[in-house]
């Protein structure tokens, strides 16, 4: 939902569409490189050390399922508390709430590990969150990878009436 809150938001940070939904902006790039004979396995090219984008969230929007080669750390900083869930590894579910109470149990920031599929969305009643993700090493759009919401679903059929609510 586009309130004028949003509108103003996106216009004033300069923000664009996101493929996974939201709208982001990259807020930096470092200048340093890592080569890519010392990066792991499957990066196809040298990397920048970090790089950190500004992302938006409008109510009754989501951030569709991905996942990216690096870690990527999730930053809280404006609007209603962020929704973040993971498929873990062996099949497992992990739900983190981003948000501005720690005291109701959530957090300013959390880190996804690298190639893990994950989603996020505002929580109900939130207009909108704005948060920070910082990636390292830096992001590429080479290594990131859309979801497929059903595949995931069939492939983890325990979770697959929540991984749906996150297509």
């Amino acid at each position: 939902m586009m309130t004028a809150t949003v509108r103003s938001l996106v216009r004033s940070l300069a923000l664009r569409p996101h493929p996974e939904g939201g709208f982001y902006r990259e807020a930096w790039r470092s200048h340093g490189r890592i080569p890519r004979n010392a990066l792991p396995r499957g990066y196809g090219g040298a990397r920048r050390f970090a790089t950190s984008i500004l992302f938006l969230l409008p109510a009754g929007s989501v951030s569709r399922w991905h996942r990216v080669r690096s870690d990527e750390t999730w930053y809280y900083h404006l609007g209603g508390p962020l929704e973040l869930v993971e498929l873990a590894r062996g099949g497992g579910w992990r739900r983190t709430v981003l948000g501005p109470f720690p005291a109701r149990g959530h957090l300013f920031q959390h880190t996804v590990r690298g190639g893990t599929w994950f989603a996020a969305r505002p929580r109900r009643g939130a207009a909108f969150t704005l948060a920070g993700c910082a990636v390292a090493p830096g992001f590429e759009f080479a290594d990131f990878e859309l979801g497929d919401a059903r595949r995931l679903a069939a492939a983890r059929p325990r979770h697959a009436a929540r991984i749906r609510t996150f297509a």
